[in-house]
């Protein structure tokens, strides 16, 4: 059976942390940014936050783990 191959644009997205939980960037910040959304909303979708439990498995897979 030949290497599984990481996908590139998944690794770009999502980084493992130390423990082994899987850190992903919020949707909804990329545009759109000046005069469209509340400095309330700016600020909830600021940071990092964890893959969802229904989604690890396949970022695992996808991943290369």
């Amino acid at each position: 059976m030949p290497k599984q191959k990481t996908r590139r644009s998944v690794a770009k997205r999502f980084k493992k942390t130390g423990t082994g939980k899987l850190r992903r960037r919020q949707a909804g910040r990329a545009h759109l940014v000046v005069g469209k959304k509340s400095s309330a909303r700016m600020r909830r979708l600021k940071g990092d936050t964890e893959v969802s439990p229904s989604d690890r498995k396949r970022v695992n897979r996808m991943l290369g783990e």
